[in-house]
């Protein structure tokens, strides 16, 4: 029997573009504001599984070639590098810096080490709550 589901897929991907537009707002406002790569993390997980449950794991497998295990070493290995990074200013472990630089296009901005470490945290966040999602949704 096929199911007439076009108002949860038409609806599922409008939702998932305002989650998606949120997580990454709150990404950038995180070193400075409430939010950063963990929340950031956890709702785009939440928009990808919304989407895992509207579209299937076959089909999502398919279009989304990601390994979610690989983001995990990615995100925690950019994370670590960026604590190590401030050994070679001879400052301690997980110390960052900011400034003002001036950027073709975008003037003078606003830029920290901390988004750095925030990219680690977003890309295990990531991967570390799709792989469990996934490995129960599998489990038979």
């Amino acid at each position: 029997m096929k199911t007439n589901d076009l108002i949860l897929k038409t609806t599922t991907n409008i939702i998932v573009f305002i989650i998606l537009a949120f997580s990454f707002k709150l990404f950038l406002v995180g070193h400075n504001n409430p939010g950063g790569g963990f929340i950031g993390g956890l709702m785009t997980s939440g928009a990808l599984i919304l989407m895992y449950l509207t579209y299937g794991i076959g089909p999502m497998k398919k279009v989304l070639r990601v390994s979610f295990t690989f983001l995990i070493s990615l995100g925690l290995a950019i994370a670590v590098a960026t604590g190590i990074g401030a050994f070679l200013f001879d400052a301690p472990f997980l110390s960052h810096t900011d400034g003002y630089f001036y950027l073709p296009f975008l003037g003078k901005t606003h830029l920290a080490t901390a988004v750095l470490f925030d990219v680690g945290v977003y890309l295990t966040v990531i991967g570390v709550t799709m792989t469990i999602i996934l490995s129960i949704a599998e489990d038979k």
